[in-house]
């Protein structure tokens, strides 16, 4: 993109005035992680649509509060890591260790999401790369995934409704037109999102694609706290635009202050993501968009679904705190080793609360 003087100086009017506004079997020895994972199925013929409910599902219910956590397990290059069972899990929930009744594994799982997109007038190198960013995402889809568009800025959009068809959506991104608002109503936004995918049942992906900033929302960071902690089935996926902003800042010399508001939103995407047991990321260009849509794609298709039914049975409306571990046999931490012996480094990513309630009727 050219950095055309006119273009950063209304860029910078803009953003002034909007930063103003405002988580198997037992193994008797390390588990040996092999060269060739495991290749993914060939598309089968596409699922029915994502099925409406009547009412919000969770994951327990009165008689059996029974919980779902999905667990993410990869070694640092993005490898899925095969061949763990209950054994190898210790799961805790505020601070207790509970028993795993069952441990499902998911691999080349289609997926249901939605992508969240920051679309409004002024900031237009946000624009641009969330445009990019689109269109990358957007090529990692397989037949088999249901895939929703939609942007936001005074007020969200449904542009493209669930499909299977990847042109639908790119035919979606190439209609979108700058709107007349400079606003951005992240946490509006983002709270609309997860009421419109409390009527679609099965596990949820939202893929969050924006620059941070809230200027303009009339829900509050607490509100939307306790709302998405009250989600039991929704991941979140925030990928941060701000970086063009920040650059231009650097070179107008504008540091400390004038940054606060980025610093503050990147901040927030990070619990967004951290708090449903996705993940957050700040490509720092172009070119890294892909490997981010691929590592988000990788991620979803990819998984451990612990299931347990809390000690604690009491559907009180308290958040319970969850903590997951990879053991030995012996408790201590489980080593991963690569055929040659040598140790792999691997990290878990999962919900790290959820909120103990009755299903609602």
């Amino acid at each position: 993109m050219s950095r055309h003087p006119f273009l950063y100086a209304f860029t910078f009017c803009v953003l002034a005035a909007g930063l103003a506004a405002q988580g198997t079997q037992q193994q008797t020895g390390p588990v040996i992680i092999p060269k060739k994972q495991v290749q993914p199925a060939k598309p089968t013929a596409p699922p029915p649509p994502p099925p409406k409910q009547q009412k919000p599902q969770f994951s327990f219910s009165v008689n059996v509060p029974e919980v779902e956590i999905p667990v993410s397990v990869e070694t640092k290059n993005g490898m899925f890591v095969p061949g763990l069972g209950a054994a190898q899990f210790a799961l805790y929930e505020d601070g207790v260790r509970q028993k795993i009744d069952k441990v499902a594994v998911t691999t080349d799982a289609p997926m249901t999401a939605v992508m969240l997109v920051e679309f409004r007038n002024g900031i237009i190198p946000v624009i641009y790369n969330a445009l990019q960013a689109s269109y990358a995402f957007t090529d990692q889809l397989q037949p088999q995934d249901w895939v929703a568009l939609m942007t936001f800025d005074l007020k969200p959009t449904v542009v493209v409704d669930f499909t299977h068809d990847k042109n639908s959506i790119y035919a979606g991104l190439r209609s979108l037109q700058v709107a007349n608002y400079s606003e951005a109503d992240l946490f509006d936004a983002l709270s609309d999102t997860i009421d419109r995918l409390d009527g679609v049942k099965g596990r949820k992906t939202l893929v969050l694609i924006a620059s941070g900033l809230n200027t303009f929302s009339h829900m509050n960071f607490d509100q939307l706290k306790k709302k998405i902690s009250q989600t039991q089935d929704i991941t979140i996926f925030s990928v941060n635009m701000s970086w063009a902003l920040e650059e231009y800042l650097d070179e107008m010399g504008m540091t400390g202050a004038a940054q606060m508001p980025l610093l503050q939103g990147a901040n927030e995407m990070r619990y967004f993501a951290s708090a449903t047991g996705g993940r957050y990321y700040q490509p720092r260009f172009q070119g890294g968009f892909p490997d981010v849509f691929k590592d988000i794609s990788a991620d979803v298709r990819s998984q451990y679904m612990l299931s347990y039914v809390p000690t604690n049975k009491k559907l009180d409306g308290t958040e319970r705190k969850v903590k997951v571990e990879l053991v030995a046999p012996d408790g201590k931490p489980l080593q991963l080793v690569d055929p040659k012996g040598k140790k792999l480094k691997f990290a878990l990513d999962y919900r790290d609360s959820y909120t103990a309630r009755h299903v609602v009727e």
